[in-house]
């Protein structure tokens, strides 16, 4: 790990968490699927690392092969996650308590986690400093990375039977939100899944990972881009292809010998 300078010494200690089960199930098997060369997971440890921000970068993983690729790559795993942590309804709380209080029962007691999702390869150290640097600037809970919504949530609807019924609710006696043009309409962001960062205080006083104070980190070109559906993974190709995006570098020979 690259250590922190001495400008960066007065921060706050950090540890980066990486969650990879194994059970994905729209892309099976795309935490270690090959992606330019190297597991896809191999690009967020190396963000993680290029940072310079963290004192431990830490996979979470109900894998002993995904933990051994993890390992290979600079990630430590202090212990594999239980099965019951690792479903795909499992809520973040309970992954982020049991890796901390793994981490803590050795005395490894961390001010602030960022969890970095391995489906978000062109998240950069840069993003990451960007992250950190505004969640120690203001008085927050958290810093969560968005993006403007283009699907606009006063254009759906819920069925009710036959019917649909707007999912907001309407102003009355003015213009029907879904019947207004879209700049007309109030500016909406949507998290994407490549960036958080938090206090670990707020595990410990809510049993949440984003406290109620959190800080809008708005993505810059593709670095919240996340691959969540068989298709994000053609992109991803075609992106890097064309030169449109790049990944982290990384110095590791790859371990994973064939395509996923």
């Amino acid at each position: 790990m690259t250590p922190r300078s001495r400008s960066d010494a007065p921060s706050p200690s950090a540890v980066a968490l990486i969650p990879a089960r194994a059970g994905s199930l729209r892309v099976p098997g795309k935490n270690v699927r090959l992606l330019a060369g190297h597991p896809l997971l191999a690009y967020t440890i190396a963000a993680a690392h290029e940072s310079s921000v963290f004192d431990a970068v830490v996979l979470s993983t109900d894998s002993a092969e995904i933990a051994q690729i993890g390992s290979h790559y600079g990630a430590e795993v202090p212990q594999l996650r239980p099965a019951e942590l690792a479903t795909s309804t499992s809520p973040d709380i309970t992954w982020v308590t049991h890796i901390l209080d793994v981490l803590a029962q050795t005395g490894r007691i961390y001010e602030q986690f960022s969890i970095l999702r391995p489906t978000s390869p062109f998240r950069s150290g840069i993003s990451i400093r960007r992250a950190r640097d505004l969640l120690c600037s203001q008085r927050a809970d958290s810093v969560r990375a968005v993006r403007p919504c283009h699907e606009h949530p006063a254009k759906m609807w819920t069925l009710d039977g036959a019917f649909i019924r707007p999912l907001l609710p309407q102003p009355p006696g003015e213009v029907p939100l879904h019947s207004r043009q879209y700049h007309a309409l109030p500016e909406i962001y949507v998290q994407d899944s490549s960036l958080e960062f938090a206090w670990t205080r707020v595990t410990r006083d809510g049993r949440d990972i984003a406290g109620s104070t959190i800080l809008a980190l708005v993505s810059q070109g593709f670095e919240g881009f996340s691959i969540d559906h068989p298709h994000d993974w053609e992109l991803a190709e075609s992106l890097l292809a064309r030169g449109d995006a790049a990944l982290p570098e990384i110095s590791h020979h790859s371990q994973v010998s064939t395509q996923r």
